[in-house]
């Protein structure tokens, strides 16, 4: 008597699928990663309750309370440190250490390994920014709607975005070893000018108007204008935070052609 062998066809993962199996690893390892989650989410943290709450508790900026227009800043500040240390430093080195290669030397999709790494950015990134409204409306005396709250948390979602895609490039143009000097160096300039750690009214006049080149200061008064005391229309400064993406993942682009050409 024989046996006749049954043959299943086999099943493969969707890209959906492979995306949310990569975004949980992917997550799991940055929040493993002390270095890099103690920090990302403990500064921004740390400066609101100094700078927004200790220092300025009852102060005002404009028609805002000072704890609520700094609460912007500090969540903008909270976006790019993952964006950037997340995206920029951690590609860095996968790429040193071979890992990229190995990952497209598999059958994944190699938009997901790019797509997990954003995530994870905007997940530090919306979590750092609940810590700082819940600071912020139990000790600093902040009042956010729930519609201020999910508009907030739309506005660095989109925003962390431009902010990828510079991390994209810093892990393309650095070495590892390097990353996180430089992007300390872009990170926290790009911070202080944009006004994010004080409010831009108390900035030198000079830097007033440099800040206005800066995609921090956009990203900024967007989310002030959910609280109703931005400068400036939305679409302008939707209008150069797309300006930046564009020229950042061209940039990208380009130097990422090179490196395969030299590969």
């Amino acid at each position: 008597m024989s046996s006749a062998a049954i043959s299943l066809p086999a099943t493969r993962p969707s890209v959906i699928g492979i995306f949310l199996r990569e975004l949980r690893y992917e997550f799991v390892r940055a929040l493993r990663t002390k270095a890099y989650s103690l920090s990302v989410i403990g500064f921004p943290v740390m400066f609101y309750l100094f700078f927004g709450l200790m220092l300025n508790r009852n102060g005002h900026v404009d028609n805002l309370s000072a704890p609520k227009e700094m609460l912007a800043g500090y969540a903008v500040f909270a976006a790019i440190g993952a964006s950037l240390f997340g995206i920029g430093v951690g590609l860095a080195g996968d790429l040193s250490a071979g890992w990229l290669e190995l990952k497209r030397a598999s059958p994944m999709p190699p938009i997901a390994y790019l797509l997990a790494k954003c995530g994870t950015a905007m997940m530090f990134a919306v979590i750092i920014t609940t810590i700082l409204v819940v600071c912020g409306m139990t000790m600093g005396g902040v009042h956010l709607s729930l519609s201020e709250y999910s508009k907030t948390l739309g506005l660095i979602i989109i925003g962390s975005i431009p902010f990828a895609c510079m991390g994209l490039l810093l892990a393309l143009l650095a070495p590892f070893n390097s990353a996180p000097g430089i992007a300390n160096m872009i990170y926290l300039p790009m911070s202080v000018l944009g006004g994010l750690w004080f409010p831009i009214q108390i900035l030198p006049k000079i830097c007033q108007k440099f800040a206005v080149v800066l995609p921090t200061y956009h990203l900024k008064q967007l989310v002030l204008s959910v609280f109703g005391a931005s400068t400036g229309s939305a679409s302008s400064h939707f209008l150069a935070l797309t300006i930046f993406t564009v020229l950042m993942l061209s940039c990208a682009g380009y130097f990422f052609r090179r490196r395969e050409q030299n590969s």
